[in-house]
């Protein structure tokens, strides 16, 4: 593959990121700003809760975008033609104390002050709640190697470097208001003003009235909290816009030019677009995506803590899974909760295999393509092993370590795994030695605690007896596929009663493995072995 094929197909290709790309391309044609600067992306964070997925996948989907479009004009990552920036709004007010944090009598007792300024509630070395909560976010950003310059907006407003656009900010005050007062309620409208000054007494960021007293020197006046009147600069730290006033502010003054957000900002993105324009900049182009929902369909929250944390999706999955749950169609809502995990990893496992066999149209539509370039050159997909197979797929792992019991350890399933892979060695096999360590983390915590096997009905013992016929003739190293062949022609007995087939596989995972859905039997007794599988069988006709 050229790269003149690839930015051929990637200029015609359906796949979301591509058609991203492509409308950037569009601002840009010759895949460069006028004054040579790299074209930048941008995703943000609200460091009011510890991150979540939702915040995660923003960074990933905006990597995708960002790769799509250097492969539209021909770029390597190290060209240094584009750039992402993960800005983090910790200026921002503490509304409320969230339930998934401790010390919650610590940050009551500093609501309303700038997240960057309220003490650390965790144990650790951070200086403050949203040092901690930033620190948390870079950490997994790292982990999955995402090339991103890291912004937080207290170290952008105490320097100064915000100060020019503020004082634009100051300079167009009517006109914003002009904008932000017909979307308000005619209670919010009494006292909003697009500058927040923070209190000099309390700390507090201001919901005040405010009068621009004089905007190049960026001097304002508001009445404190304790009723005296207020005369001080809103540059340097003293003061932070209102969300969509911020929001366009940074656009203008970073010159972002992509940046998505989820539909609960779609208003935002609206009015800070008008806001951008007159500050003298445009909006960035970006996508409007779905929100995650919990299991029960609820939004995800980082106040309620009811989504995902990149730390447990980790505990039960891969990196790579996490990505390419991610992935698929943005525009449509996705429920997020450990259930989803393994049939993530193996459908990732699945697209990655197909790689090499594909043709460049279809490789550019392959989850897989895309994930492994986010954060690799112009080779990553071969380099970092597109078209590699993991020997057992992580259901089959799963449904071991469920027979296995809750006391299963990780050396016991690389004894059953010799079963099955000629080479059973750990460090031959990383990732799928990965996979056996969230598999028996998800069983000890999800499948064991739950795990019933039920008995037979009589012709389902019937059938159980019979397949415990044909096993007890079998060499021990019988194939997976020739097992698989006895366990079908017993269910297709028709003194047995089944209606289908699926009945059958239906009664072997709900007696034998606990579970309405398994595994290809054959491969399972391949894995765990005969002589084990005619004892989980035994165990299953003395219930009968």
């Amino acid at each position: 593959m050229s790269m003149q094929d690839l930015i051929e197909a990637a200029r015609t290709s359906k796949a979301w990121p591509f058609q991203e790309a492509q409308r950037l391309l569009k601002r840009y044609p010759d895949g460069a700003k006028p004054d040579g600067s790299p074209v930048l992306f941008e995703t943000g964070y609200g460091p009011s809760g510890l991150p979540h997925i939702g915040t995660f996948q923003e960074v990933l989907r905006t990597t995708l975008v960002r790769r799509a479009f250097e492969a539209l004009i021909g770029a390597q990552p190290e060209d240094g033609k584009t750039r992402l920036v993960a800005f983090s709004d910790d200026m921002d007010g503490l509304r409320k104390v969230p339930d998934n944090v401790p010390n919650a009598e610590l940050l009551q007792a500093n609501l309303h002050k700038p997240l960057s300024r309220i003490p650390n509630p965790f144990d650790t070395d951070h200086p403050s709640f949203a040092h901690h909560n930033n620190a948390k976010l870079r950490e997994f950003l790292d982990r999955f190697g995402f090339d991103y310059e890291f912004v937080a907006s207290h170290e952008r407003y105490e320097s100064g470097a915000f100060d020019d656009a503020l004082k634009r900010v100051l300079a167009n005050n009517q006109a914003i208001l002009d904008i932000m007062l017909p979307t308000l309620r005619a209670e919010r409208a009494a006292t909003y003003s697009p500058i927040m000054p923070i209190s000099p007494v309390t700390g507090r960021v201001l919901q005040v009235p405010v009068e621009v007293v004089d905007a190049e020197a960026g001097t304002v006046r508001f009445t404190d909290e304790d009723g005296t009147v207020v005369e001080q600069s809103a540059l340097g730290g003293m003061a932070k816009l209102q969300w969509k006033v911020d929001f366009a502010m940074r656009w203008v003054a970073m010159g972002v030019d992509y940046e998505m957000y989820g539909k609960d900002l779609t208003d935002t993105g609206i009015q800070s677009g008008k806001i951008a324009r007159v500050l003298g900049g445009r909006k960035p182009e970006g996508l409007i995506y779905e929100l995650f929902l919990d299991e029960k369909g609820e939004k995800i929250s980082k106040s309620k803590g009811n989504g995902l944390t990149i730390d447990e999706w980790l505990t039960y999955g891969s990196e790579e899974s996490l990505g390419f749950y991610i992935f698929p169609n943005p525009k449509s809502a996705k429920q997020l909760h450990v259930g989803v995990i393994p049939r993530a990893v193996d459908d990732y496992w699945q697209f990655r295999e197909r790689l090499p066999e594909q043709a460049l149209d279809k490789q550019l539509g392959n989850a897989a393509w895309h994930l492994l370039r986010a954060n690799g050159g112009y080779e990553a997909e071969e380099a970092r092993g597109a078209g590699d197979s993991l020997p057992v797929t992580y259901g089959l792992l799963l449904n071991l370590v469920g027979v296995m019991g809750a006391t299963a350890t990780r050396d016991q399933v690389w004894n059953y795994l010799g079963n099955y892979i000629d080479d059973p060695d750990p460090a031959k096999h990383p990732e799928l030695d990965a996979l056996v360590g969230t598999a028996l983390a998800y069983n000890r915590d999800f499948v064991a605690p739950t795990l019933k096997r039920r008995a037979p009905t009589p012709n389902e013992a019937s059938a159980l007896a019979a397949l415990d016929g044909e096993l007890s003739q079998v060499p021990a190293d019988m194939s997976a596929e020739d097992l698989q062949t006895i366990v079908y022609e017993i269910g297709k007995r028709e003194e047995f009663g089944f209606e289908s087939l699926r009945d059958w596989f239906k009664a072997l995972y709900e007696t034998l493995l606990g579970s309405e859905q398994g595994p290809r039997m054959g491969s399972f007794i391949a894995l765990y072995g005969v002589a084990n599988t005619r004892t989980l069988i035994a165990e299953a006709l003395a219930k009968a």
